[in-house]
């Protein structure tokens, strides 16, 4: 599937609207974005991080506090005059065991990766109402498969997919809600762990523009018709099954 193919419903152009992206700053947000831009689309980006973005619209927002949140897709939406989607890519990872992990640290894991998520679709909620529109929530593979040493961060993205599915029964008929469960990709996201617990060999992390794509696909399906749930990986990924 390439960003051409991704970008077309029977034939016809699809143009992905007004898309704000969590997350948006760096790794698979930061390639969401600049498919969505392919595509003729407008993207807005909610981060922590905005000194990398340019040419888009950008909001500084650590997506763990939910009354900045909250504040921040307002604005957005006003900007934009409205919103076609939402994309919850900010994640963010403490390796460790349990007792090991200051609680803090644990708990920002949960806050930024489940609540984070929670917060901007809440806040989103009435604007994708609006326009029918659709969010898609980033979980991961350790949402399905646990290991050892990443009780947060499976917590919060096992709680992510619960989450997901209860929105989508919730608001069925609605908007679209579309669970994107990636394996590991090639991003910064390894960078700050101990050598221990990063990837020994990167050929088996996917290209997070390839999950890009698959965003963008889901996004770009007729009005009616969700995609619900998709794993992406590359095909030597050793965390699915």
């Amino acid at each position: 599937m390439t960003l051409e193919t991704a970008s077309t419903v029977s034939g016809s152009p699809f143009n992905p609207g007004r898309v704000l992206v969590t997350g948006g700053g760096s790794g698979l947000g930061a390639a969401v974005v600049q498919a969505v831009l392919a595509a003729g689309g407008t993207p807005v980006v909610l981060d922590l991080d905005i000194s990398r973005v340019t040419g888009v619209k950008a909001f500084a927002v650590d997506v763990a506090d939910r009354a900045a949140v909250e504040a921040a897709v307002t604005e957005a939406a006003e900007t934009m005059d409205g919103l076609d989607a939402v994309v919850t890519a900010a994640g963010i990872d403490r390796c460790g065991a349990l007792a090991d992990v200051p609680a803090d640290q644990w708990e920002k894991v949960v806050g930024v990766n489940l609540f984070g998520t929670v917060s901007t679709a809440r806040a989103a909620l009435p604007h994708l109402v609006e326009t029918h529109g659709r969010v898609i929530t980033i979980a991961s593979t350790l949402g399905i498969k646990a290991v050892a040493d990443a009780t947060a961060y499976c917590a919060s993205k096992f709680g992510v997919i619960g989450f997901s599915h209860a929105l989508a029964a919730e608001t069925s008929g609605q908007i679209g809600v579309t669970t994107i469960i990636p394996g590991g990709m090639k991003t910064r996201f390894f960078d700050d762990r101990d050598e221990q617990y990063k990837p020994q060999d990167d050929s088996r992390l996917n290209d997070p523009e390839r999950v890009a794509q698959a965003i963008l696909f889901a996004l770009s399906q007729p009005r009616g018709c969700e995609i619900r749930q998709m794993v992406i990986a590359h095909e030597e990924e050793g965390s699915w099954p």
